[in-house]
């Protein structure tokens, strides 16, 4: 198949999958026009980085409909809307009207949905290898608990790595500070031992001589990624304690099904139904080219 014809049909079998679902595909507009909206006004205020934030919000927002028609997976409608808010609310609501700043659980509450979600596709990998008729595992509730858990964990271990490297590379501030008023440090123990040094009822901190005005002393990053790492950890074992019951009942239940992602059926293959198309707008063409 041309180059030109892939990424055609890609974005054809793209667009029946955006359109597949009524809800997530109103929220899909909704969202993406707000995105463009928000784009114009920052290109107005030549405030370009914003620029491509949202550029780059309306690549993601994109994604989910990618992943499902080339993993051939089916993301619950319920799922797919909570990833497309999550998109809007990190990058145009959290980046560039600064709630990570206005609203400080605004970045907790992000990291324990991430959790959360993350758990339910760790869980789904599993459960769709659970299923499939061409493996005989029988893997038991608790270890696909343990897989969910485990997976959303990495997936948070691995942003936070991303943010330190922001940090220190490119002179961001994704690991937000926090102003603490005591401290303990080996490296002012005056005789050079491994014993802790208690530094308390900081109110002032002075750098190059001129004061920083925060009331406290300045702790970089560290606790925002503790902070991060352990509301990540709660919507891991929220999820994967949902998991457990609903494997445990067979596959009966309520919450789960609405989040974790299943293999698409044959008639909902649009990448499939996408080529089959190309193809048959290609016989006539290249019957012309033979009888000229």
């Amino acid at each position: 198949m041309k180059k030109r014809g892939f990424f055609r049909t890609m974005a054809e079998a793209v667009a029946m999958e955006v359109r597949e679902h009524k809800s997530s595909f109103l929220v899909y507009v909704t969202l993406r026009a707000l995105v463009i909206l928000v784009m114009i006004l920052q290109v107005f205020n030549r405030n370009y980085e914003n620029v491509f934030l949202c550029a780059l919000t309306l690549l993601l927002l994109i994604v989910p409909s990618f992943l499902q028609v080339n993993l051939k997976i089916e993301l619950p409608t319920g799922l797919e809307i909570i990833l497309l808010f999550f998109i809007f609310a990190a990058e145009i609501l959290g980046e560039i009207d600064a709630y990570y700043i206005k609203y400080p659980f605004w970045d907790t509450m992000l990291h324990t949905i991430n959790g959360f979600l993350m758990a339910a596709i760790g869980f789904s990998l599993v459960d769709i290898l659970n299923r499939n008729e061409r493996f005989k595992f029988e893997l038991s509730p608790a270890f696909m608990a343990i897989v969910a858990f485990c997976f959303s964990m990495t997936i948070g271990v691995v942003w936070e790595f991303f943010e330190c490297a922001m940090d220190l590379f490119f002179g961001q501030d994704m690991q937000k500070d926090t102003v603490i008023q005591a401290f303990s440090s080996v490296m002012l123990d005056p005789e050079g031992a491994n014993h802790p040094v208690r530094i308390s009822g900081i109110t002032d901190v002075s750098v190059n001589g001129k004061s920083l005005g925060l009331g406290g002393y300045l702790d970089i990053g560290l606790l925002d990624t503790m902070k991060d790492l352990f509301v990540n950890f709660i919507g891991a074992v929220i999820f994967s304690s949902v998991g457990y019951i609903y494997i445990r009942n067979r596959g009966k239940g309520f919450v789960a099904p609405k989040f974790i992602p299943r293999l698409k059926k044959p008639e909902a293959d649009f990448l499939k139904i996408a080529r089959e198309k190309e193809q048959t707008e290609e016989k006539p063409e290249q019957e012309e080219k033979i009888l000229k």
